[in-house]
């Protein structure tokens, strides 16, 4: 069972992130105030649950909680600007749309840079931690992979659908077959010399004995 909060008598806000670790796709962040009496036994970390979990859980959270909202930072601005601080504004951004002021936040993982002039706690594993933490990984989580669905359509090529940009064989084959695209954030590596290598053995493979 995940605690409830973190300070009682105050307005708390979980924040988490999604797709910090992809090769490609914008990466995004949510911001979630919870009643104090909210109970949800089914929540959690997001990569805990199976898709259809998360799927269902979505929009009980938008339902029930007394303000939620998504931010997302595109590719470039990831190139830019790199991953973590991308990562940290995408929450900046979700708390900058919230219809209710927090008075404390709570952060999933140990990195974090003052948000205006409101405290927050870093809590490492945070979304298996606290319900506001784990209810903002689900909608983070949720909101990105529908938009990878979308960048899918435009890309079949990538597997979208099923790896949602993460480092997965076929992605990383379908680049080097074919090339980037403009949702690929250049600043990562994106064909590791391991996977190059890989491919080469499997082409060998299917050549079959000369």
């Amino acid at each position: 069972m995940l605690f409830p909060y973190l300070n009682k008598d105050l307005i708390e806000a979980g924040c988490d992130e999604a797709g910090r670790g992809c090769l490609a796709g914008a990466v995004f962040a949510a911001a979630v105030i919870l009643p104090p009496d909210f109970e949800c036994e089914e929540l959690n970390d997001s990569k805990q649950l199976s898709e259809k979990q998360r799927d269902a859980l979505r929009p009980m959270i938008e339902k029930e909680a007394l303000a939620w909202a998504v931010g997302i930072v595109s590719p470039k601005e990831i190139d830019e600007i790199n991953i973590l601080n991308a990562s940290i504004l995408a929450m900046h951004r979700a708390l900058d749309q919230l219809k209710i002021r927090p008075q404390h936040l709570l952060i999933d993982g140990n990195r974090f840079k003052k948000y205006k002039d409101i405290p927050h706690t870093t809590i490492i594993k945070g979304d298996g931690k606290y319900l506001s933490i784990a209810a903002a990984s689900v909608l983070a989580k949720t909101h990105r992979d529908e938009y990878m669905l979308r960048l899918h359509e435009e890309f079949p090529q990538y597997d979208w659908n099923n790896n949602k940009g993460y480092p997965t064989r076929k992605h990383r084959k379908a680049i080097a077959e074919i090339g980037e695209t403009p949702y690929h954030r250049m600043s990562f590596r994106l064909l590791p010399n391991t996977i190059l290598w890989a491919d080469i053995f499997d082409n060998l493979e299917n050549l079959g004995p000369q």
